[in-house]
């Protein structure tokens, strides 16, 4: 076994674990890790990464849907409008250069890590609640169009917006999924969450398939190494999460992002000017 395929295995399982124990994030780390450990260029890097993040969102949504917790049409309505970003996100990723990539991708990093620590900082916040209930119709013709219609371009703004994230750096989105699905489609939580795992499947898979041909392809055997250990690792973080304060593992998490963002910064920013 080569020493790139043991630091596949190392880094998928550190990437699951974080997934599994935290329940987001982890795959967030890829990019940097195909890039700095496997020596992946960041084209190559984005473009394995997506099969990682795409992986791990239908696993996991295959999960939460048995729970009930995935509302599969308003899921793949927003996910289908999502595509249409996706693929420009993917066309316009394989258009830069991998110093602006790279550059980019640290600048999304550092955005995670503040949002991580600005929850760490104050627990209180929570996401808002509304009062919509899951039978609102997305879109109404009748004399209540007027009122609905806001909620349609809310829908096609931040799906637009996902799969551009999605496309363009290879990274699911998660924390901006989320909440999207919260404010676009008026989603209680547990659905918002379950729900936005099959939205990143779609727009990783579609992101994907556009870059075909595209962009280089990375070495698929660390890709599939990689995305195996990362599946493995998210089982044995699931059971890590009951066992040890999650709070602990957010703010190692939160310091490991974060330092990863510095990095990734420092070695793309000069190559800029």
């Amino acid at each position: 076994m080569t020493i790139d395929l043991v630091l596949a295995l190392v880094a998928g399982a550190l990437i699951g674990l974080s997934l599994g124990a935290l329940g987001s994030g982890g795959s967030i780390l890829a990019v940097p890790v195909l890039v700095y450990a496997l020596d992946q260029s960041p084209g190559q890097a984005t473009t394995g990464s997506l099969v990682v993040v795409g992986v791990t969102a239908l696993t996991g949504a295959v999960t939460a849907n048995r729970a009930g917790n995935v509302l599969l049409g308003r899921g793949v309505l927003f996910g289908l409008i999502a595509i249409g970003g996706a693929a420009a996100g993917a066309l316009a990723a394989a258009r830069v250069s991998d110093p602006v990539l790279l550059s980019a991708f640290a600048a999304l990093m550092l955005l995670v890590g503040a949002l991580m620590a600005v929850r760490l900082l104050r627990p209180g916040i929570t996401q808002p609640h509304t009062a919509a209930t899951l039978d609102d119709p997305i879109i109404t013709f009748s004399p209540t169009f007027a009122c609905a219609c806001p909620r349609a371009l809310k829908v096609l703004v931040t799906a637009t917006v996902v799969g551009l994230l999605t496309g363009f750096l290879g990274v699911g989105g998660g924390f901006l999924v989320v909440p999207a699905l919260m404010l676009a489609l008026a989603l209680p939580m547990e659905y918002a969450v379950g729900t936005s795992l099959l939205v990143i499947a779609l727009t990783s898979t579609s992101a994907l398939a556009v870059r075909a041909g595209s962009v280089a392809e990375p070495d698929w055997w660390l890709v599939i190494v990689l995305t195996g250990a990362s599946a493995a690792g998210a089982f044995a973080g699931a059971r890590l999460a009951t066992r040890v304060d999650t709070r602990k593992l957010t703010s190692a998490f939160t310091v490991l992002v974060v330092a990863t963002a510095v990095y990734t910064a420092v070695r793309a920013i000069p190559a800029l000017i």
